[in-house]
């Protein structure tokens, strides 16, 4: 835990406290009120300022962590006979401005995802401004019946980012809120480009593993089928024992190779 803990790091209040004040003062605002959300992130300090504005806050640990969970990714890619496709970037503030691109070029192409604000440097620290959306719950804290029913829209949205020339690069059910029977996308992380095929395919692979704890493998699969053909699908089976030994997955991958080769 304290390893753990170290490597998350933590933001001195003071530092929070001018992020906080730089905030308010760029849109006005003549008071703060701060909600820190429970979450475990790696990657950012997230709160919320005044029930409007979700702000992470990424600091050079941060970045650190990023780059040693690039590292770790592309091996694992490695051995699953691909070359790696993560990238990372060399500063807390490149690691905002990606976000909050990502997020703008997902809502161009009709993937729901907050509004971006802004990304700017404070103190060394990246921060990043989204629209912040209430009342969320994430996918996997809803009931089955009810992720069954979204499921679709998963892969519906995965899709839209794929024929875009995007990919998400750290899918969880975490990272899809459910919001008023709306899913919004958000954390998609950076991978390279001339590599999109099999960051496509990873994609998939963390989709379906990520849902099949929820739903069951065939159902999953068949979510997966509105919008992907069976050599898809097939690609991504390459990559579920990789997706499978991150900690933050924990999957049947041989039921999800059954459906898959099933439907194949």
């Amino acid at each position: 835990m304290a390893f753990r803990r170290f490597l998350r790091g933590t933001v001195p209040w003071e530092q929070l406290e001018g992020v906080v004040q730089a905030v308010i003062q760029r849109y006005d605002e003549p008071a703060a009120h701060v909600t820190f959300l429970e979450a475990d992130n790696w990657l950012s300090t997230p709160l919320v300022v005044n029930d409007q504005w979700f702000v992470k806050v990424i600091t050079g640990q941060n970045s650190l962590v990023h780059t040693l969970l690039t590292a770790g990714r592309n091996i694992g890619a490695f051995s699953s006979g691909t070359e790696g496709f993560f990238e990372h970037f060399g500063t807390p503030y490149e690691m905002a401005e990606h976000e909050l691109a990502a997020t703008q070029r997902m809502r161009e192409i009709g993937v729901n995802a907050p509004e971006p604000i802004e990304a700017f440097e404070y103190d060394g620290m990246g921060v990043l401004v989204l629209e912040y959306i209430p009342d969320f719950e994430p996918l996997d804290d809803l009931p089955a019946e009810t992720v069954e029913q979204h499921s679709p829209t998963v892969f519906e949205f995965l899709h839209r980012m794929h024929e875009d020339g995007l990919a998400h690069g750290d899918f969880r059910c975490e990272n899809v809120l459910v919001a008023h029977d709306d899913l919004y996308f958000i954390d998609a992380t950076s991978v390279r480009e001339a590599a999109i095929s099999d960051a496509r395919a990873y994609d998939l692979a963390c989709a379906l593993g990520a849902l099949e704890p929820l739903v069951g493998a065939p159902t999953a699969v068949s979510a997966a089928a509105r919008h992907y053909d069976t050599s898809e699908l097939l690609a991504a089976e390459e990559f579920l024992d990789f997706v499978n030994i991150r900690p933050d997955h924990d999957f049947a991958a041989a039921e999800i190779r059954g459906a898959v080769e099933k439907r194949a």
